[in-house]
């Protein structure tokens, strides 16, 4: 069993084993729900393309990129 702590911004640390078990990295989305008094944290998967640091992008990939976010945020 692994003990966090809620700082004064109401953040809490998912504590290292926890994290490597389920291989949950910096940037991702949980969702937190509550169980009568428990607080669940599920991860929600991830829709939208990563794109890495130092890759030059044509313009078409930048304007598919810009219309599908667009069409997310309509949904």
């Amino acid at each position: 069993m692994s003990i966090t702590k809620v700082t004064r911004n109401y953040q809490i640390t998912i504590p290292a084993e926890i994290r490597k078990a389920l291989g949950i990295r910096e940037g991702e989305l949980l969702e937190v729900h509550l169980e009568g008094d428990r607080i669940v944290l599920k991860r929600l998967e991830r829709k939208r393309k990563r794109l890495r640091l130092g890759r030059k992008l044509p313009p078409e990939e930048i304007e598919r990129g810009i219309e599908g976010g667009m069409k997310e945020c309509m949904e």
